[in-house]
């Protein structure tokens, strides 16, 4: 796909700086993003959004995709596999499902009308990226429910690995996103794994799912489990003489896991 929408998380610092948005996704004017050898060009999507999506549903803002880093550490390897690859940045603030459903469900339809009046199709025109981690464990983010032991992250790992396989994996149903949502929410669950991706995403493939229910009706979306990992499994990345140090420390009382998914249907978009 030579679009591609990417979805990010609103992290604590941007949120902090921004006065806490909610409510809303938040999108930028810049006109191009830095990549590896040369700029990435930004979609004419985010234009036609900014300038359809309804006001109390977006906030554009420079400065909070300038300071947001989960859509940014996209963009290298987004750019590598894709040179020609045009972005629409969108970031995901807090949400509660009654809204994340009707932001979503906006969004969609705008980028369904956009992509309609370009000729273009879901995959193979346009394909969507979504960014997150997943569980963030230790005492030093107030998340160790099962405590700080082997056997306590084994438990973690166990409880995040079911919540993927009942909530995203095989036919993606609205009822299972927000089951997640719910499941990802600490109000709700004392083990609710501490996900920055918390809302987006459940708001990306909402959105994803509306496309295709509006797109390809009575066609159903697939998700399926790539790969399962964390910082205390995977330890140094094996990298030398590069400058890069060791970001943050990694035990049994301090790691994050990350997983990656693929999302199709059965048309092959």
């Amino acid at each position: 796909a030579a679009e591609v929408v990417v979805i990010g998380v609103t992290h604590a610092g941007v949120r902090r700086a921004l006065q806490d948005p909610r409510d809303r996704i938040i999108l930028d004017t810049h006109p191009a993003w830095t990549g590896l050898e040369r700029p990435v060009e930004v979609s004419g999507l985010r234009d036609w959004l900014r300038e359809r999506m309804p006001a109390d549903m977006i906030r554009v803002s420079d400065r909070a995709q300038k300071m947001e880093h989960s859509i940014e550490a996209m963009i290298p390897f987004l750019q590598y596999f894709r040179p020609q690859a045009r972005i629409t940045p969108i970031m995901v603030t807090a949400m509660s499902p009654a809204r994340l459903q009707a932001v979503s469900r906006k969004l969609a339809e705008q980028v369904a009308a956009w992509m309609q009046s370009r000729n273009l199709a879901p995959g193979r025109d346009v394909a969507f990226l979504i960014s997150a981690d997943g569980n963030h464990y230790g005492a030093d983010f107030k998340n160790s429910p099962y405590g700080t032991d082997a056997h306590a992250r084994a438990q973690a790992e166990g409880y995040e690995r079911g919540l993927i396989q009942s909530c995203l994996e095989g036919t993606l149903e609205q009822n299972k996103l927000e089951l997640l949502q719910k499941r990802l929410d600490p109000q709700q669950s004392k083990a609710a794994p501490l996900w920055c991706g918390r809302y987006s995403i459940p708001f990306g493939l909402m959105t994803v799912l509306h496309l295709m229910r509006e797109w390809s009706p009575g066609v159903p979306v697939h998700g399926r489990l790539l790969g399962w990992s964390d910082t205390w499994i995977e330890g140094v990345l094996p990298l030398r003489h590069t400058s890069l140090g060791i970001t943050a420390p990694f035990s049994l009382e301090h790691w994050v896991s990350f997983f990656a998914m693929a999302f199709y249907s059965a048309s092959g978009v």
